[in-house]
């Protein structure tokens, strides 16, 4: 489950899924210290076996296996969403830790059946995405903890798209329960909003859905069909606790956006946050006018985050201790997301049952320091 080595404990990873997804989290783990990648599984048996050949010391084994194995001391769960609560609560019944892709789980009833089983084992959750521990959420994140634009009264965040069918070769997971623009997209925003303005009380939202049927427009299903089971565009209000409010737009059914993916408003300026499905870009700044706080936009050096990071940061942060994307934040994050739906559904504002409290800032940490976790 893990061993020591200079410099520290080495935990031993085992990763199920090995889907598109798992190659830009095997680039950040390989390239670390402080994990070991010692078994893989997937519903494919040969494209596990060619990605344990890949990884020097690993083995390719059945999902059952890997999870039932002693030598696996935490769980990777980069399945798809309708099998993410399935597989970390087997894994949760063997002692393990579990880390898993967004969203925790296909329903919040799911999710919480995992954190709850997590607590009674004893074991830790975490969970994706990780994004929001590199340098763009974070330095707007320590702006707004330094007070540079006061105190924190709004937020936006948008983002439009036509619908991966245009690109994807296999789209439906992103048509089926579990997927939609919300939970595909959402949880890089919102998760962002809950970092940078804590957690949410309750929402307002509506939704629609522009047509029941999708094209697959690229690979070999090209012209194909497929059924769309959930809404295609959502827009919500979230009611922080500490009284700001957020708007959030997701959408399969636009083309495009000039609208910056996040802004936050306070008393005494303004930020304009980069794309939270990134780990980097500048954060803006504009402040009253105020001496010191300055009159136009300025682009902020980076000042806290995981520099140069990637998929899987959230990982070595998670086996290290800090555990900066906990289930905690994966629960109620969709939560939100699950009540937005729930509210467009009933017409009605939906308080929330869930809470997290905000994690603590990541310090300015470049590669060489957090490849040895």
């Amino acid at each position: 489950m893990g061993s020591t080595v200079t410099g520290g404990t080495v935990r031993d990873v085992g990763i199920v899924g090995l889907g598109h997804i798992s190659g830009q989290y095997l680039e950040t783990l390989q390239a670390a210290t402080g994990v070991r990648i010692v078994a893989v599984a997937d519903l494919d048996a040969s494209r596990a076996q060619a990605a344990a050949e890949r990884i020097p010391g690993s083995r390719a084994l059945t999902t059952d296996e890997l999870l039932a194995d002693a030598g696996v001391g935490t769980v990777l769960n980069l399945t798809i969403p309708a099998a993410h609560a399935e597989v970390a609560l087997a894994a949760i019944a063997h002692g393990k830790d579990v880390y898993g892709e967004k969203p925790l789980a296909a329903t919040f009833a799911d999710a919480a059946r995992v954190t709850d089983a997590a607590a009674a084992a004893g074991v830790r959750v975490g969970g994706a995405p990780d994004t929001v521990l590199g340098t763009g959420v974070q330095t707007a994140r320590a702006a707004i903890d330094d007070g540079r634009i006061g105190r924190p009264v709004s937020a936006s965040a948008m983002w439009i798209s036509a619908g991966h069918e245009s690109w994807h070769p296999h789209p439906d997971f992103y048509y089926r329960e579990g997927g939609g623009p919300l939970l595909d997209m959402g949880p890089y925003y919102v998760t962002s909003l809950v970092q940078l303005l804590g957690p949410v009380e309750a929402v307002s939202g509506a939704a629609s859905r522009s047509r029941d049927v999708r094209v697959i427009g690229t690979g070999p299903r090209a012209g194909e069909s497929i059924d769309v089971d959930v809404d295609t565009h959502l827009t919500g209000i979230l009611h922080h606790a500490s009284g700001a409010i957020s708007t959030v737009t997701m959408s399969f059914d636009g083309v495009r956006s000039t609208a910056a993916p996040i802004e936050v408003h306070g008393v005494n300026g303004s930020l304009i946050v980069p794309d939270p499905n990134m780990f980097e870009g500048d954060v803006q700044l504009h402040g009253t006018g105020r001496p010191g706080s300055g009159g136009s936009w300025q682009t902020l050096e980076p000042s806290a985050g995981y520099a140069d990071s990637g998929r899987g940061i959230g990982l070595l942060d998670f086996v290290a201790g800090p555990g900066r994307a906990s289930g905690a934040i994966a629960l109620h994050v969709l939560e939100i997301m699950t009540a937005l739906s729930d509210s467009a559904a009933s017409g009605s504002r939906v308080p929330l049952r869930t809470t997290a409290a905000r994690p603590s800032l990541v310090p300015l940490t470049p590669a060489s320091d957090w490849r040895n976790l």
